[in-house]
Parts: structure tokens; sequence; C-alpha cells
């Protein structure tokens, strides 16, 4: 049965995962055993659940508790459920719940580059992408359109922040990703010379004097191919573009020079994911 508990003192220590803590707090890279994310919206909590995340605590609208939240309640068990009216739930968490609930959950382990791309046919590489809504809006189209796996570079924002994850819709669970290097300086030259072991060919989604269309057909035919994205106001770095195999870019009018990271992802994922 839930343990449901009406919110009665903003303080209580079992709040701060969702009042005071930062999301850097709740990585906790010097515990990663006690690291936690918080997934918002019951769709989004099912597919964390579905992947094997484990529930910690709840924080939701109370009506929530005895209608659309019911469901994702029974699958947690037995753990604090935290109730009360919206307005006071703005007020812990500083914006308003768009989607009326929250779950507190413990971190996956995370996986090595290897394990998630040994049967991959295409995957995305993310270089340097800070901006969480477009991290979440790419794991959404690689979902959709066939990317097998996600790759980051160690300067990447966290899938699972919680922004991140609710853009995303929750396909953070749904397609493998890890991080390509733990330190800044594994990429690009040692990032890419992973990806050439594990029998990829490298195309980086930019713009230069030698680009191939993004509907090449030596491209397309690659039996294994990375497409590199680049952070959004720079794109890919200089080096990176000169140590792929490809530069490819996606033809345009009306002058237009390039598209935002998760719309140049999105097209990219469609074209080359077939």
């Amino acid at each position: 049965m839930p343990n449901v508990i009406e919110i009665t003192d903003f303080n209580a220590p079992e709040l701060d995962v969702y009042a005071r803590l930062t999301e850097a707090q709740l990585l906790n890279r010097q515990d990663p055993k006690n690291a936690m994310f918080i997934a918002e919206s019951p769709k989004v909590i099912h597919r964390a659940l579905d992947f094997g995340c484990v529930p910690v605590s709840m924080l939701m609208e109370r009506r929530h508790a005895e209608a659309q939240a019911q469901e994702v309640i029974a699958r947690c068990g037995d753990i604090p459920v935290f109730t009360s009216e919206l307005e006071v739930l703005t007020r812990i968490t500083g914006f308003k719940l768009t989607r009326g609930v929250l779950c507190a959950m413990r971190r996956p382990p995370e996986p090595a580059a290897e394990d998630i791309c040994r049967s991959a046919r295409r995957v995305a590489v993310l270089e340097n992408i800070m901006n969480p809504t477009n991290l979440g809006a790419i794991f959404r189209s690689a979902a959709a359109l066939g990317v097998d796996a996600v790759l980051l570079t160690p300067a990447c924002t966290d899938p699972l922040y919680r922004r991140c994850v609710r853009v995303s819709m929750g396909t953070v669970f749904q397609v493998p990703w890890a991080y390509i290097g733990e330190d800044v300086g594994d990429w690009p030259q040692a990032g890419l010379e992973r990806l050439r072991s594990m029998g990829f060919r490298t195309a980086a989604m930019a713009l230069s004097e030698d680009s191939v269309s993004i509907d090449d057909p030596g491209l397309m035919a690659e039996e294994k191919l990375a497409i590199v994205l680049g952070t959004e106001g720079d794109g890919l770095c200089e080096r990176t573009v000169a140590d792929c195999d490809y530069t490819v870019k996606i033809p345009m009018s009306h002058g237009v020079d390039s598209l935002n990271v998760a719309a140049a992802g999105a097209v990219a994922f469609w074209q080359l994911c077939r």
C-alpha cells in the first residue's frame, strides 16, 4: 500500500531532493550508489520503471494521488508519497508542476560505450551539448527515428537532468547511452579512435567546402556509422571535423546556413538510419 503523507513542514529533510538539492548534488559523483534524479509525469516515471530504475519517493498534487497517478503509485510499492495542493508544491519546487507528479529515483549504473555499441549500426555522438532542452529533444528524435545508441562527450550535460528527462518524454530510458570518455581530454582524438576500434565510420555534421550531402550514396551505404553533432553555438570543433571520415551537410534554402542542433539531429537520423 502507498504511504501517502500530507506535507505540513516545508523544511522536512525528506523534501530536500525536490526543494533544496541542485542537479549537481543529485548526481553525487562522490557517492554514485546514492545518486538520484527526478522523473516528472506518470508516463516518464513508467518508462523509468520499465528500464529498472528504483523509486525513492514521490511528490504530487493531492488530487493526482487518487486519479491519474494511481497506477504508477501502485508500481512504486511502499515508498513515501508526499502530497499537497499545487500552490504549495510550486513553492517547494520553484516551478509549476505541469504534469503534477514527480518521482525521486536512484540513478542506474552507466554502461561502457563498447557495451551499448556492440550490435549497433547507427549511433549519435553528441559533442559538448549543454542545453538540457536540446539534449532531451535529440533523445526523443533518436528513439523515434531508429538510432541504436547515443554517446556523449564528457562536457555534455547529464541526460538525467530533470528538464532533459521531461523533454525527452522518458526516451532517455529507451535509447542506450553512455559517455565516451571520463575527462574532457578524452575527446576528440581518443574518442574517435574508440569509435573506429568498434568498427564505425564517423560523419561530422558541419558545413565546409568538402562536405557531402546527407543523401550521399556512399555515406548511406556505410555498415556502421557514427553521426557526430556539435554544440549549440559553435558547432563541432575544428579538430573533430578534421578527424572524421565524412563531413556532412543538410542542403538548405533561403540563405539559411544552419539549424538548431536538435532539428539537425532529427533530419540526420531520419535520412541516415533508414
